[in-house]
C-alpha cells in the first residue's frame, strides 16, 4: 500500500461514538493554539469544558479518559511534567500537560472555514488579484531575463505571491461559479424579487469579464515567454532561500527544483492550457458569458409574465382613438391589418414535403398535389378488378440467368485449383468474389467439428489449417492477413 494513503488515525475524533466531548476538547486546544499558548494541563481543560451547560454531568476522570484516547490516535501530544508536586495526590498521579497535533490545528482550523461557510458556496469574482499576479510575474519575468537583480529572500517572497494569488484565483472562481449555478441561486432567480438585483448582478459579472480579458492577455504572452531555461536561475534562489529554513527533519526525496516547475506549469497550463484541452481561464470565460445570457433570458421571461397579467385597457383606448382619428377608410384598412392581421386568410397543409432547402421562397416552390378524400363513415376507395398474368417465362428467364453466373463461378474456382486443392499461400492475385467464396467456406467448416462442408456446386471441402501460420490472400480490392489454409476437395468432379 502506498504510504501517503495510509489510514489517517487522526480524523477518528470526528467520527467517533463520543465526537461531542473530543471536538469541544480539540477545539478550545485549536483557539489556545492560535493564541500562541501550546501547553494546556488537565485542570484548566476541564474548567474550561464545566463552563457549559452540556457537561454539566462531566467528570475528571471521564477527561483523563478522552485525552488518553485523543493522545492514543495522533491529536495530542502528553509530556509529563516533572516540577515540584503541590499536594500528595499530584506526587501519586503523573502530571502531564498536552499539546495539540499539526494534523488537529489543521483538522480545526478546516472546520471553522466550513462552520462559517455554511452549507453554500463562498468564492468571489475579484478581478484586482488577475493584476496583483501580473505585477508578480513581471517581477519574475525581470529576474529570469536578467533584467533586474534580486536576492534570494526576495525572489522567494515573489514566488510565493504568485502561487498565493493563483491559488486564491483558482479557489474563489470555482466556488464562485458553483454558487451561481447552484439550486438555491437557481430557485431566486424564478422568482420577481430577482428583478431588484439583475442589473446589480450582471454588472458584477461583465465588470469581471471586462477586468479579466484586459489583463489575461497580458498574463498570456508573458507566460508564453517564459520557458524552462529562462526559470532556472530564479528558482534556483527561492531554493537556496528555502533551504536556510532550519529544519529538524531529513530533507524529502523529492526534487525541490521539479516541484517548483510543476507549480509553474499549473499556473501555465490554467491561462494558456496543455496537450488535455482548452485553458481553465477559457472555460472560466465561457461560464461567466453564459451566466449572464441565464440572467437575460431569466429576465425577459419575468418581464413576459408580468406583461400577461397586466391590464391592457390604455393600450385598446389609445387604439380606438387612433381608428377615431382616421378619416380615409383605405388607412384604417392598413391599421386593421397591422394590429389585428388579415381576417380572410386561409391556412393549407399538406403532407408533402417538395424541398429540403429551407431558404427557398415559397413561390420558387413546385405545386403539390393533395387528395382530400371525404368524410363519410363508409367511405371505401373504388377498387378495379385485375387478371392474373403469367409470370411463368420471366421466371424461366431468371432462373437461367441464376444458373449461368453460377456456372462461371464453379468455372472461376476450378481455374485455381490444383491436384483438387486450393492452397492460398500459392495462390496469385484473385478475383473479389473468389476471395469472397473462399472466406464463406472457411467460415462454414470452422462451424464443423470435422472441418469439412458441401459447397454450393455439389463438391465436399475440406479445410485443413496449419496453427500459427499466417499468409497474405491477394485479391483486386486489397490484401487480406489469414490463417494458412488448405482447401482440399473431395470425391468425384461433376461434369459441367
Amino acid at each position: 500500500m502506498v504510504h501517503s494513503f495510509k489510514r489517517v488515525k487522526e480524523a477518528t475524533y470526528l467520527t467517533a461514538e463520543k465526537s461531542w466531548s473530543y471536538r469541544a476538547i480539540l477545539r478550545y486546544f485549536y483557539i489556545q493554539h492560535e493564541r500562541m499558548r501550546e501547553f494546556l494541563f488537565p485542570e484548566e481543560i476541564y474548567a474550561h469544558l464545566k463552563e457549559s451547560p452540556d457537561f454539566q454531568d462531566y467528570t475528571e476522570e471521564a477527561l483523563h479518559q478522552d485525552l488518553d484516547a485523543l493522545v492514543k490516535w495522533g491529536n495530542l501530544l502528553a509530556r509529563q511534567e516533572l516540577g515540584r508536586s503541590r499536594t500528595v495526590e499530584e506526587f501519586k498521579k503523573k502530571r502531564f500537560r498536552y499539546q495539540c497535533t499539526p494534523y488537529t490545528v489543521e483538522f480545526e482550523r478546516m472546520l471553522v472555514q466550513l462552520e462559517r461557510i455554511g452549507e453554500n458556496f463562498g468564492g468571489s469574482l475579484e478581478k484586482t488579484q488577475f493584476d496583483r499576479i501580473y505585477q508578480s510575474l513581471l517581477q519574475v519575468e525581470a529576474i529570469a531575463h536578467q533584467k533586474e537583480s534580486k536576492p534570494n529572500e526576495e525572489c522567494a517572497q515573489i514566488f510565493e505571491d504568485v502561487m498565493t494569488y493563483f491559488k486564491q484565483i483558482t479557489q474563489n472562481t470555482s466556488d464562485y461559479i458553483a454558487y451561481i449555478n447552484s439550486e438555491e441561486v437557481e430557485e431566486r432567480m424564478q422568482t420577481e424579487a430577482f428583478l431588484v438585483y439583475k442589473d446589480q448582478f450582471t454588472m458584477y459579472l461583465r465588470d469581471f469579464i471586462i477586468a479579466l480579458q484586459s489583463t489575461v492577455l497580458q498574463i498570456q504572452d508573458l507566460l508564453s515567454q517564459l520557458g524552462r531555461h529562462d526559470l532556472q536561475g530564479f528558482f534556483t534562489q527561492v531554493i537556496d532561500h528555502q533551504d536556510q529554513v532550519f529544519r529538524f527533519e531529513e530533507d524529502s526525496d523529492e526534487d525541490p527544483l521539479e516541484e517548483n516547475m510543476q507549480k509553474w506549469w499549473s499556473l501555465k497550463a490554467w491561462f494558456l492550457g496543455g496537450s488535455h484541452g482548452e485553458s481553465e481561464f477559457e472555460m472560466l470565460q465561457m461560464r461567466t458569458n453564459e451566466t449572464i445570457r441565464r440572467i437575460t433570458r431569466v429576465v425577459q421571461r419575468l418581464g413576459e409574465r408580468h406583461q400577461y397579467f397586466r391590464s391592457r385597457k390604455k393600450d385598446y383606448l389609445h387604439l380606438a382613438n387612433w381608428f377615431a382619428s382616421i378619416e380615409n377608410i383605405e388607412e384604417a384598412h392598413e391599421l386593421s391589418s397591422v394590429a389585428f392581421g388579415v381576417f380572410h386568410t386561409r391556412h393549407l397543409w399538406s403532407d408533402q414535403i417538395p424541398s429540403d432547402d429551407i431558404y427557398l421562397d415559397v413561390w420558387d416552390e413546385e405545386p403539390m398535389i393533395h387528395r382530400t378524400n371525404p368524410r363519410i363513415r363508409n367511405y371505401q376507395e373504388k377498387t378495379k378488378a385485375g387478371a392474373i398474368e403469367s409470370r411463368t417465362s420471366d421466371k424461366q428467364e431468371m432462373m437461367q440467368i441464376h444458373l449461368e453466373k453460377r456456372k462461371q463461378e464453379k468455372l472461376l474456382i476450378e481455374k485455381y485449383v490444383n491436384h483438387d486443392a486450393i492452397h492460398v499461400e500459392d495462390l496469385p492475385v484473385v478475383e473479389s468474389h473468389v476471395r469472397k467464396i473462399l472466406l464463406t467456406w472457411l467460415g462454414k467448416a470452422m462451424a464443423r467439428k470435422d472441418r469439412t462442408i458441401k459447397t454450393e456446386y455439389g463438391r465436399r471441402v475440406h479445410v485443413e489449417l496449419v496453427e500459427g501460420a499466417r499468409v497474405v490472400l491477394r485479391s483486386e480490392d486489397g490484401e487480406l492477413e489469414m490463417p494458412k489454409a488448405t482447401f482440399q476437395f473431395i470425391g468425384e468432379k461433376e461434369n459441367s
